[in-house]
């Protein structure tokens, strides 16, 4: 069943109850992530290589869900980490896609694509030559545009216009 904007419109007039927007609290650290990552795509819209709008548009996707983890992931008490309790057995740090699905699972398919990803960002950061061609660099500046908007949405921050250049290039 589809609702329209007029119609709940209407069904909260008619009871009479303010329009509210519930977003769930957050801190800086969280908003800091989220104007990076808008950052980090902006610079990958202007780059000048593909290696470098590769590298930019994944760390971008990177730090949006680094706002995610921020914002929604609880830390782990003092006392449950020095006995190791909270962590996986025989297992060393995690990374953030892998911890993106655990604290939003609605996001575990972008985390999996981003992590698929990693080993070609790496490679495009070394500067090795082809590590990402053109048409993978912007598809990845658009598929992370597209992320940060989702983690927006998620995080109930307003949504922004994509970044100038996104389709320009093809």
């Amino acid at each position: 069943m589809t609702t329209r904007y007029g119609q709940l419109n209407s069904a909260r007039a008619v009871r009479s109850e303010p329009a509210r927007r519930v977003r769930p609290p957050m801190g800086h650290a969280t908003l800091d992530l989220v104007d990076q990552a808008r950052s980090c795509l902006a610079e990958a819209a202007t780059a000048g290589t593909a290696n470098e709008r590769f590298a930019a548009a994944h760390l971008g996707a990177l730090r949006a869900a680094a706002a995610v983890l921020a914002a929604r992931a609880h830390p782990v008490s003092r006392r449950s980490s020095r006995s190791g309790a909270g962590r996986r057995r025989g297992h060393g740090p995690r990374n953030v896609w892998e911890l993106l699905p655990t604290v939003a699972p609605e996001l575990s398919e972008w985390a999996a694509f981003f992590s698929a990803n990693s080993g070609k960002r790496a490679a495009a950061q070394a500067g090795l030559r082809g590590a990402a061609s053109a048409r993978e660099a912007d598809d990845l500046v658009r598929d992370a545009d597209t992320f940060l908007g989702e983690v927006c949405i998620l995080l109930g921050l307003p949504y922004q216009e994509p970044i100038d250049g996104l389709t320009s290039r093809v």
